[in-house]
C-alpha cells in the first residue's frame, strides 16, 4: 500500500457531478475491512488510548476487539439482529438490540449501525443519491431536518471532512479523513478523527495495514459466550 503521489498544484475546483460520482463509486466498492487500529479517546470522563482489532462487513456487520498485551478485554459484535459485548476479564456480557443508543455505549459513535460501518471504512455516512448543492468544494444535503456537509479539499475526489448538523444548525458530529493510501478498491484514509462537539468528545483512529474487501467469515459477527459468564444490562455500559 502506498500513498498517492503528492502534487504541488493547488486543490482543483471540483464539479459536483464528479464528486457525486466518486461518492457513489466508493460506496459501491468498499465492502469489508480488517485492520488493527490505534484508538485515542478524549471526553468529559477523561482520556485513554488502546489497540483495536476492527472487522467490518457492510452494511450491518461489525466486530471490535479491544486489546492489551494480555489479550482482549472486550469483544463486541453487532449484526442486524443484536449486539453482544463480552468482557472476559469481568466474566460478564451484554446482549441488546442494535439500536443507535446501545451502539453508542460501546462505540462512542452516535449513529445507526449501517452508518457506523460506513464511517469505519472511511465513507461519510450519507446517501450519495440524495439531492446535493455545491458551495466551493463542499456538497450540502438536507433531509428530514438533518443537514450534511461534505468537503473535498485534496487533489483527488475523495472526502476530507464530513459534518452533520442538528435542527438548530449546530454540528452534532463531524469526521476528518486523512492520510489516504492506494488500495485495490481505491484510496483509503488510514486516519479518521471523529468529534461530537456538543458532548465534548473526540475519537481518533489510525489504521495499520488495512485489508479491504478480503474474505470475512460470517461467524466472526456471532459470539458463543462461555457458560460461566453472567449477563448484565446494557445500562451498565458507558453513559
Amino acid at each position: 500500500m502506498t500513498p498517492p503521489p503528492e502534487s504541488t498544484l493547488p486543490v482543483p475546483q471540483w464539479q459536483s457531478d464528479k464528486l457525486i460520482e466518486s461518492m457513489k463509486q466508493r460506496n459501491d466498492t468498499f465492502r469489508s475491512l480488517r485492520s488493527l487500529a490505534q484508538v485515542d479517546y478524549a471526553g468529559p470522563e477523561g482520556k485513554h488510548g488502546f489497540q483495536e482489532a476492527v472487522i467490518v462487513q457492510r452494511p450491518d456487520r461489525l466486530r471490535l476487539e479491544t486489546l492489551t498485551f494480555l489479550g482482549a478485554i472486550l469483544i463486541f459484535t453487532a449484526n442486524d439482529s443484536e449486539i453482544l459485548g463480552y468482557h472476559p476479564r469481568e466474566g460478564v456480557y451484554v446482549r441488546a438490540q442494535p439500536k443507535k443508543e446501545n451502539l453508542r455505549r460501546y462505540t462512542q459513535i452516535p449513529l445507526e449501525l449501517h452508518e457506523i460501518t460506513m464511517l469505519l471504512m472511511g465513507l461519510p455516512p450519507i446517501d450519495p443519491g440524495a439531492s446535493w448543492r455545491q458551495e466551493g468544494n463542499t456538497l450540502i444535503s438536507t433531509n428530514d431536518g438533518k443537514r450534511d456537509a461534505l468537503s473535498f479539499e485534496t487533489y483527488e475526489p475523495v472526502p476530507t471532512r464530513w459534518e452533520r448538523f442538528n435542527e438548530e444548525g449546530k454540528v452534532e458530529l463531524s469526521a476528518q479523513f486523512s492520510d489516504y493510501v492506494a488500495t485495490a478498491p481505491g484510496l483509503f484514509p488510514r486516519s479518521i478523527m471523529l468529534e461530537a462537539p456538543l458532548q465534548k468528545k473526540k475519537l481518533s483512529m489510525r489504521y495499520k495495514e488495512p485489508d479491504l474487501n478480503g474474505p470475512v467469515a460470517p461467524e466472526l459477527f456471532i459470539q458463543q459466550i462461555p457458560a460461566h459468564a453472567k449477563e448484565v444490562p446494557i445500562e451498565a455500559v458507558g453513559s
